[in-house]
């Protein structure tokens, strides 16, 4: 299996492209991406042929659960399938668990610089996110841990779930210890990802992210969104923020006018190898 190992802002993922998808893609994924034994990666994402789009991604996280959806990886499958030449366009529409999304590239002397994806309408209704509960929007909510915590939290979905929570300082948050708690919180029947988030001032924050099925990332795009469109919600930021997480910054804009999120950050290539399949 022949691979390329490429990551968004240190979000890292080996990217196949193929055909058909393998037999037993959630084991292989855990193989591939131990650290150690494996490549190393938070995801295992599959470039595959699309009836209803230019192509298909699907991901799986590194404990072999698959992702709906993954910003970072999206713009890491828009490069390589740009630059390999599979699809040579500088706009294309890729087939997610979430839907189809469009991508738009950025091109110097061959080179992919920067994607801006569409990732569309926030999904703010609670039971589509989903998170049980009464119907309505999660705004500023309080969640009540089983040792009696509670934290306030924002959820939303980009058809992956997200729990947003705002700290003083994320350099400070208890990510480790909270993360997992949230993961696993019986509110959320499809567990959720989870973000802590810092405002800097109106047009910047900072944010650390503890990812669904992989443990804390350098970045998550979809959680960079989740995490903007939370803290414009709560009247923290106006509609276009810039996110500083660990492993570098994502531009993000809610458009007033069509409702959609619009996400524009880099992409980076590594390697390619082959896998042996010895691990």
């Amino acid at each position: 299996m022949h691979f390329f190992k490429m990551h968004g802002l240190g979000n890292d993922f080996v990217v196949v492209m193929t055909r058909h998808l393998p037999p037993q893609p959630e084991e292989l994924a855990r193989r591939v991406c131990r650290l150690h034994f494996g490549v190393g990666a938070d995801g295992l994402v599959f470039v595959l042929p699309s009836d209803t789009a230019d192509l298909a991604m699907r991901i799986f996280n590194a404990d072999g659960s698959e992702a709906e959806m993954c910003g970072n990886a999206i713009r890491c499958v828009a490069k390589l399938a740009y630059e390999t030449r599979l699809f040579p366009y500088q706009q294309m529409r890729i087939a997610t668990g979430a839907g189809v999304k469009s991508v738009e590239l950025v091109v110097e002397e061959g080179k992919v610089q920067s994607c801006t994806v569409d990732m569309g309408e926030p999904i703010l209704e609670r039971q589509a996110i989903p998170m049980q509960g009464p119907p309505g929007q999660v705004i500023n909510e309080p969640l009540v841990f089983e040792d009696g915590l509670v934290f306030r939290i924002t959820a939303l979905s980009f058809g992956n779930p997200h729990c947003v929570l705002f700290v003083p300082s994320v350099e400070e948050a208890p990510v480790e210890q909270l993360g997992p708690q949230l993961e696993f919180h019986p509110a959320f029947p499809r567990r959720t990802n989870a973000e802590f988030v810092e405002v800097v001032n109106t047009s910047e924050i900072k944010v650390r992210v503890w990812e669904r099925g992989v443990g804390e990332t350098l970045a998550c795009g979809s959680g960079a969104c989740a995490a903007a469109v939370a803290a414009m919600l709560n009247g923290f930021v106006t509609r276009k923020v810039i996110v500083h997480l660990s492993g570098g910054d994502l531009h993000i804009r809610w458009d007033e006018k069509d409702g959609h999120v619009y996400m524009t950050g880099p992409a980076a290539t590594v390697f390619k190898g082959e896998w042996l399949g010895e691990a």
